[in-house]
């Protein structure tokens, strides 16, 4: 500070004395004594009151160097004492750490002690449970000896038999296992199928006609029939030649029968008969002129029952000569069941079930009415019906979808359009819904039969019925041999024989019958 206080009395004296220079050289030296009195005197100030400055300045420098000094010193002694308290808290921890650990140790000690007490406690419960294993093994053996000389079986048969006995009963879990796959699987596969074919059969009603190979000419009295016999017979003979039908007259009241394997000559018959009858002129010109106009009245019948029949179908351009064989099929039965009235309820079939599968509904109807046209030919053919009638329907130009779904509705020929399968399911939904068509009493019986000895062919089947005209196969077992799980198995077994070996109709349940009877007599 004495440094500050001395620059700035030497600049003011050098101001001073340069103020007096220039007023020396333009005043008197009076001017000069006072412009230098003044100079000095205000140096003296300025010089005193630079002191005074400086000395505050100093005193303030000197209360801040010793602030800081304290605050330095205060913080300073605060480090330290934080230091001294972090080294007596860690020689706290350190010493709490070694009692501690001191404790543990011992802690360890002692549970070595008893570590040690507890294996060797162990060690001789082992060696005592050693000795009763080998008791326990020599009693076992002992005991299978015993056992083995009892039963007879030696340890290896008696495990033999357990596993075979537990192979029947995986192979009966198995088969049933299997069997309710199987369910569920066909269940889920035929949906779409049975929805289908519920709803083509809903929409479609149909009229059951029976048909015969023999018809009944009903007569007022029984005078009619000499008349109808003639002298000596001519007039029967002249009948039978012309229609080519037998004629059987009996001593059924008020009846004639008309015997012809043909149902449209036996129709001609009939209505010619029936002509005679009626007009009272019977001999063997007038038969022969009745016969043929009603021939031809039968002829124009046939064509416009087969012009009615495509019109109520929708189906055009069919040819002329299929349209006669179209209307010969009413007049044409097959198993009982009138063939027009199954070719045309195939055909309704067909059609709602192509149109439901997004396929040519007219197409289906058509294969559907023309599949059975092989069945009435004018004259016998060796060949069988559905290859004829697919000779026929590519003779007259039929789409090949058509020719072929007629060929292969029962499998003759290989299947090429989505059609065939279609034809073959609706023919056989058709001919085998029950009340279609009559079986040949033998061959009914004979079906029931194969389905009662398939049944009894079976060890432990007692007996065998087969009901509900075959739809259904009861078989009773023997219950000593037979037990429940068994019977599960053999109900299994006998539905995949009869899948495998027998043809039927529909569908046949298997229902196996397991039953026990306590039969006590009170004397």
């Amino acid at each position: 500070m004495d440094i500050i206080s001395i620059i700035i009395g030497i600049v003011a004296l050098l101001i001073g004395a340069a103020i007096g220079y220039f007023l020396s050289k333009k005043s008197v030296d009076q001017q000069n004594q006072i412009l230098v009195d003044t100079a000095n005197s205000k140096a003296k100030e300025i010089i005193s009151e630079a002191e005074r400055e400086g000395e505050t300045i100093k005193k303030e420098k000197i209360f801040q160097a010793k602030e800081k000094f304290l605050e330095l010193k205060a913080a300073h002694e605060e480090s330290v004492n934080q230091r001294e308290r972090k080294i007596a808290d860690s020689e706290l921890k350190v010493k709490e750490r070694e009692d501690r650990n001191k404790l543990d140790f011992s802690e360890l000690q002692r549970q070595k002690d008893l570590l040690k007490n507890e294996t060797s406690n162990l060690q001789s419960r082992q060696d005592k449970l050693n000795l009763k294993q080998k008791e326990v093994d020599t009693m076992h053996k002992k005991q299978v000896e015993v056992l083995e000389k009892v039963a007879n079986y030696t340890a290896e048969e008696a495990k033999q038999e357990l596993l075979e006995t537990l192979k029947d009963e995986a192979k009966t879990k198995a088969q049933s296992h299997i069997q309710e796959i199987m369910e569920e699987a066909e269940l889920n596969a035929k949906n779409e199928a049975k929805k289908i074919i519920i709803q083509s059969i809903q929409r479609i009603g149909t009229e059951q006609a029976v048909e015969n190979a023999v018809s009944v000419f009903n007569i007022e009295s029984d005078e009619v029939k000499g008349r109808i016999i003639g002298r000596e017979g001519r007039n029967i003979r002249a009948i039978e030649a012309a229609t080519g039908v037998e004629i059987i007259v009996d001593d059924t009241p008020e009846a004639i029968i008309l015997s012809c394997f043909d149902p449209v000559r036996r129709e001609i018959a009939r209505l010619s008969l029936h002509r005679l009858v009626t007009d009272g002129r019977i001999h063997p010109a007038r038969i022969e002129e009745v016969v043929a106009k009603t021939t031809k009245q039968i002829d124009d019948e046939i064509i416009e029952v087969g012009k009615k029949t495509i019109l109520d179908l929708g189906i055009h351009g069919l040819h002329k000569d299929l349209v006669k064989i179209v209307g010969r099929m009413k007049y044409r039965s097959s198993y009982g069941q009138n063939l027009l009235q199954h070719s045309r309820e195939v055909a309704h079939l067909a059609g709602t079930m192509a149109a439901e599968l997004g396929l040519n509904a007219k197409l289906a109807k058509r294969a559907g009415l023309l599949h059975d046209i092989g069945k009435v030919p004018e004259q016998e053919s060796e060949l069988p019906h559905a290859i004829l009638g697919m000779q026929w329907a590519e003779k007259y130009g039929e789409h090949p979808d058509v020719v072929n779904a007629i060929g292969a509705h029962h499998d003759e020929i290989e299947m090429t359009s989505l059609l065939s399968p279609i034809i073959q399911v609706c023919d056989a939904i058709s001919g085998a819904r029950p009340g279609a068509r009559r079986q040949v009493v033998e061959s009914y019986i004979q079906r029931l039969k194969d389905l009662e000895t398939t049944a009894l062919s079976f060890d432990g089947v007692e007996k065998a019925f087969a009901i509900q005209a075959g739809r259904e196969l009861r078989v009773m077992v023997e219950s000593d041999r037979v037990d429940d799980a068994k019977a599960s198995e053999l109900s299994f077994l006998i539905t995949d024989k009869i899948q495998n070996e027998l043809t039927y109709p529909g569908q046949v349940r298997v229902t196996v019958i397991r039953e026990t009877r306590a039969v006590n007599i009170a004397r």
